[in-house]
């Protein structure tokens, strides 16, 4: 194979915007060849707009056994994720789903199950794994320049999102549409580098969420989580949809120092002496170790989607590695509904998770949900 032939299912906002990068040829042996969509609208559209030659389906398993795609880009919404690559694995084709990888981890571990008996390539659009700041951060604490980790804090609260966002789509911010709020539709990013760029995956969530705050919505917008570790170490995550100016700052401690990511910058205040050992031999009731701030130089690139999608190719057509295996879409999907387990159950939930619990609860809240689920692209 020279050419990857590829098929996008779901013209909503990110599946055109996909699209629209691959018909211009932006990834290096890719070609799209066909799009799927529920609605005819969007698929008319598609064809006046990048021409006849493209191949057009109301549903994705007439895609997947037409013979015009050797891989497929997922663009749905989130509850179909499971299904559809599962469905897709089994035509024997290559899958790039779209973030979050499911709703919740029971359905996505089945995914991942059919992925792996597959043999194809699967891979997530985590696209900011492809960020240097987050890269760079990576690699700082993955060559122990910061010492064993001690405490995170990431505050992201710059989601804002008005009523009237929410009002744009019935399926929007429900639990029968969306599956979730904040943490299913804004925060998989954020879930998933928490994890990424510190190795760590908690031990224990508590997690206090609040659903509707400051908005007429059913699912969670205000969260406020807190982690344990096997190390010892503790994490804070805070995040809402209704802060306006927010916050994006990312803090993580170590024994030797700290790193705070915050506008764009990273900035490491880095001790001489690592904190343990100044503890261990210091007598000195007031004295502190030695202290170095550094502005760490970031280079610049990053070109965040186009570079998974190019990152899926090149695994597909020469073996590379994935930046983001599709496998990995689990761990933050774990973090996301451990903390609504918490909050639903109002205690503690031990890592992994209780999945058919989570499932039953989940079950609860869509049986009362307003909204029936989403057609077409996810916005």
């Amino acid at each position: 194979m020279q050419t990857v032939r590829i098929g996008i299912v779901g013209l909503g906002n990110m599946g055109s915007g996909h699209a629209r990068y691959l018909i211009e040829g932006q990834v290096k042996g890719a070609v799209l060849t066909a799009v799927s969509d529920v609605s005819e609208e969007r698929l008319n559209w598609a064809k006046e707009k990048w021409g006849d030659q493209l191949h057009t389906y109301l549903t994705p398993g007439e895609m997947f056994r037409s013979g015009e795609v050797d891989g497929v880009l997922l663009c749905t919404p989130h509850y179909d994720h499971p299904r559809q690559a599962i469905e897709a694995f089994e035509c024997g084709m290559h899958v790039l789903v779209e973030k979050p990888a499911g709703v919740y981890t029971k359905q996505v571990r089945e995914m991942n199950e059919a992925a792996a008996r597959s043999g194809k390539i699967y891979g997530i659009m985590y696209n900011q794994r492809t960020n240097p700041l987050y890269i760079k951060l990576k690699e700082l604490i993955s060559s122990g320049e910061l010492g064993e980790i001690r405490r995170t804090n990431w505050i992201i609260t710059n989601w804002y999102r008005s009523q009237a966002y929410y009002n744009s789509g019935g399926w929007r911010a429900t639990w029968a549409g969306e599956g979730g709020g904040v943490l299913i539709n804004q925060d998989p990013h954020q879930l998933d580098l928490w994890q990424w760029t510190t190795g760590l995956m908690p031990k224990r969530i508590r997690a206090f969420c609040a659903f509707g705050k400051h908005r007429d919505i059913e699912v969670e917008n205000d969260v406020t989580a807190y982690a344990e570790y096997e190390n010892g170490a503790t994490g804070v995550f805070v995040t809402s949809t209704y802060e306006t100016p927010g916050t994006n700052r990312f803090e993580i401690s170590g024994d030797r120092g700290k790193i705070v990511i915050e506008d764009d910058k990273m900035t490491f205040w880095r001790l001489r002496q690592l904190e343990s050992e100044f503890n261990r031999d210091n007598r000195d009731a007031f004295a502190q170790p030695e202290c170095w701030k550094f502005d760490i130089p970031i280079k610049p690139g990053g070109t965040q989607h186009k570079e998974i999608t190019q990152n899926w190719t090149d695994s597909i057509l020469h073996g590379t590695p994935l930046l983001a295996p599709g496998e990995e879409g689990i761990k933050g999907l774990t973090i996301s509904n451990a903390m609504l387990l918490s909050t639903w159950t109002d205690g503690w939930v031990d890592l992994p998770i209780d999945e058919d619990l989570f499932h039953d609860k989940l079950q609860e809240q869509i049986t009362r949900s307003a909204s029936a689920s989403g057609k077409g692209g996810k916005a």
